[in-house]
């Protein structure tokens, strides 16, 4: 008779289209059964779920852990045990970090550091910049989870690639199906507002959501996805803050662009009003902005224009964030572990369904970068990476309690929330038990790598890029020689 290593009963599990009790069988890692109680194999260890709902652990396809480089901030010891705290079994890490992960090198150094102290399963993104195209497709051989481009400034400071230099880069990394994520903001125009600012003594809070309008998200936006559409390259939008760039974004997907989005929960549950009271502690790239696109951003969530949520989790020390000159203030903050909890909230307070939340946190994240369904479900073959939550537990957000414990200064601090994850499985093993972090799994989180099933994209314009046209100039050299 088969055996399981844990057995998981009386619980209520979730998909992104219903919620059933059952039980669930874990052996090596992955799940083996799903249904009645009765119809479970013997097991070494049982959890009686009863009150609670088992989803599908949180995919979180945007995160800073800072390390190498920034340790003061983060490391990945920390910022994955946030995750553990949060419901969070996949983590996607950033490149911004120093050096950054722009080539296989880098990246080989980042995996390395990984794997000693991931508590979670987690992805590495390689940089797309103007000065490493010739390594992007050694990057995509080594095994990164996709690219990170910043066509907008951020922490890091790291040059925004050119349009020509982007049109080569998709170019390039299209045939792999590996997915572009993109800080869709245009530099020029930022940078050309912020000098007119400043020098005319602007330094509010307020003035950071002045320097960088919803236009430059709008214009990043909608020059990105023509550029996919140009190539075949499967692009994603980042931290989407606003009304206008939803336009440029469901019209791509009419036009069958491979685009997918982002939104956060500060950009969903914040608006400009509460800059008056947080004042630097807000500054965010993009920067939270009016009621009116919170409010879009919700809809958007729901009818699917937006595909997922995720963090953006920025930490920096409160040193760094808590600034007179908003100018000064180092941009973002921790949100891994509070994200859960946020948006369960949401669930009670009835702004989205249980179901629609699964769909966004694991669901869509998972089937985007090709990881479904052996992430982002539950069910028999998937990995038993599952977050159980109490969905009628309160607790206040207290940032001193966060486990990203070099930097916890958060905007959400004193949030009441309704809602919150009391045990994380990666793969089958407990990562956090009863609200504690299990202290033994540092280490064990795994890289994950895309299902080789996944269908390519289709390609267009083979015949145009810039290695093609190049190609043709060394056979015309060629023929003109043999003459």
């Amino acid at each position: 008779m088969t055996h399981a290593d844990l057995v998981i009963i009386n619980g209520q599990v979730v998909s992104h289209e219903a919620t059933q009790p059952a039980a669930i069988a874990i052996r090596d890692g992955k799940i083996i059964a799903v249904g009645d109680e009765a119809s479970m194999p013997p097991a070494k260890d049982v959890l009686d779920a009863k009150g609670l709902h088992l989803l599908p652990g949180a995919i979180d396809v945007h995160v800073h852990f800072r390390e190498p480089g920034y340790t003061h901030k983060e490391t990945w010891e920390s910022g994955t045990a946030a995750a553990a705290m949060g419901g969070v079994t996949t983590v996607f890490d950033m490149p911004n970090t120093h050096p950054p992960t722009a080539t296989p090198d880098a990246f080989e150094d980042k995996l390395a550091l990984a794997k000693q102290q991931a508590y979670v399963d987690f992805g590495i993104y390689g940089l797309m910049a103007e000065d490493n195209v010739d390594q992007l497709e050694a990057l995509a051989e080594s095994g990164v989870i996709g690219f990170k481009c910043f066509m907008g400034n951020t922490f890091g400071n790291l040059p925004s690639p050119s349009t020509g230099a982007m049109l080569e880069a998709f170019e390039r990394v299209a045939p792999y199906g590996l997915r572009t994520s993109l800080h869709a903001e245009t530099a020029s125009i930022m940078a050309w507002r912020y000098e007119r600012l400043r020098k005319a003594g602007r330094n509010d809070a307020l003035a950071h959501v002045a320097a960088r309008p919803d236009v430059v998200a709008v214009e990043a936006v909608s020059r990105a996805a023509i550029l996919a559409e140009w190539t075949g390259a499967r692009i994603h939008v980042l931290h989407v803050s606003s009304a206008a760039e939803l336009r440029p974004m469901r019209e791509a997907k009419q036009r069958g662009v491979d685009i997918t989005s982002e939104t956060c929960p500060h950009y969903l549950m914040m608006d400009t009003h509460d800059y008056a009271s947080l004042g630097s502690l807000m500054r965010v790239n993009p920067p939270i902005r009016e009621a009116k696109d919170s409010e879009a951003l919700w809809e958007a969530l729901r009818d699917g224009t937006v595909d997922m949520i995720a963090t953006d989790h920025a930490p920096h020390t409160p040193e760094e964030q808590y600034k007179e000159v908003i100018w000064e203030a180092d941009c973002g903050f921790p949100g891994v572990e509070t994200q859960m909890p946020l948006m369960l909230t949401a669930v009670s307070e009835g702004r989205i369904t249980l179901q629609d939340y699964v769909r966004i946190s694991a669901v869509a994240p998972a089937k985007a970068w090709g990881l479904y369904p052996r992430k982002g479900a539950l069910m028999v073959g998937a990995d038993a990476d599952i977050a159980i939550v109490d969905l009628e537990r309160r607790d206040v957000i207290d940032q001193q309690a966060l486990h990203s414990h070099r930097a916890r200064a958060t905007p959400f601090h004193g949030w009441a929330v309704t809602g919150m994850p009391v045990h994380t499985l990666v793969r089958g093993r407990f990562v956090m038990r009863d609200r504690a972090l299990q202290t033994a799994a540092k280490g064990t989180g795994m890289s994950v790598k895309r299902v080789q099933q996944m269908t390519l994209p289709t390609l267009v314009n083979s015949d145009k890029t810039l290695a093609a046209e190049v190609a043709k100039a060394n056979v015309q050299q060629g023929e003109l020689a043999s003459c």
